[in-house]
């Protein structure tokens, strides 16, 4: 039996209030494009298609020059857990690898990393350098762990993160082999930080 197609999902429809400028959009200097067309370009190499998640009405800088698939979020009251439910009903049955759109400095071999694990669990995550509990938002889900999200967003779950804690025996977790890989900007106080470290990653 052959394993599931792994599918992209970049995630793009989040609010953004503290930064004040869609996520998605915002442009770090050394990128020269938004954020959202980095994330699904570096995710690619590793998916027979990704999907942009969004939610209704947003509008994404750039997007008419790039072959982007995108999918409305279906609800947007359940956070992240929306744009799941969405890439499910268009792929049903099938693997995601999720990925948040706000991720500068993550890179492939991030992601290669979360793939060569595939096969030995349900979910394949990193672990959060700060407070060793998963990060959600760089993960590869297989068809049962989807499967389970859905049934928790079934009942009022908003979180990922809390359903791999509690899907523990089923969640690989792997350490990040650079502890900021998976830094978000959330502030432009982040936003500033962000773009220093990765002018000094260039500069390296």
């Amino acid at each position: 039996m052959t394993d599931p197609e792994i599918y992209g999902l970049v995630l793009a429809g989040g609010f953004s209030r503290r930064m004040n400028h869609d996520k998605a959009n915002l442009v770090y200097p050394v990128h020269g494009k938004p954020q959202w067309k980095v994330t699904t370009e570096c995710s690619r190499p590793f998916c027979k298609k990704t999907f942009l998640s969004i939610r209704e009405g947003q509008r994404l800088d750039d997007l008419d020059s790039d072959a982007a698939d995108t999918l409305v979020d279906r609800g947007s009251s359940q956070g992240p857990l929306s744009g799941f439910l969405s890439a499910m009903h268009r792929v049903p049955g099938q693997a995601l690898l999720i990925i948040a759109c706000d991720l500068p400095l993550l890179n492939g071999s991030i992601l290669r990393e979360i793939i060569k694990h595939r096969g030995s669990a349900d979910a394949i995550a990193y672990r959060s350098s700060s407070d060793s509990l998963p990060e959600p938002l760089c993960a590869l889900y297989e068809p049962a762990m989807l499967e389970v999200c859905q049934s928790e967003a079934l009942k009022g779950a908003r979180c990922p993160r809390k359903i791999l804690i509690q899907q523990e025996p089923s969640v690989k977790l792997l350490d990040l082999p650079i502890p900021n890989a998976l830094d978000n900007a959330n502030t432009p106080e982040d936003f500033d930080r962000l773009c220093r470290v990765l002018e000094q990653t260039k500069t390296v």
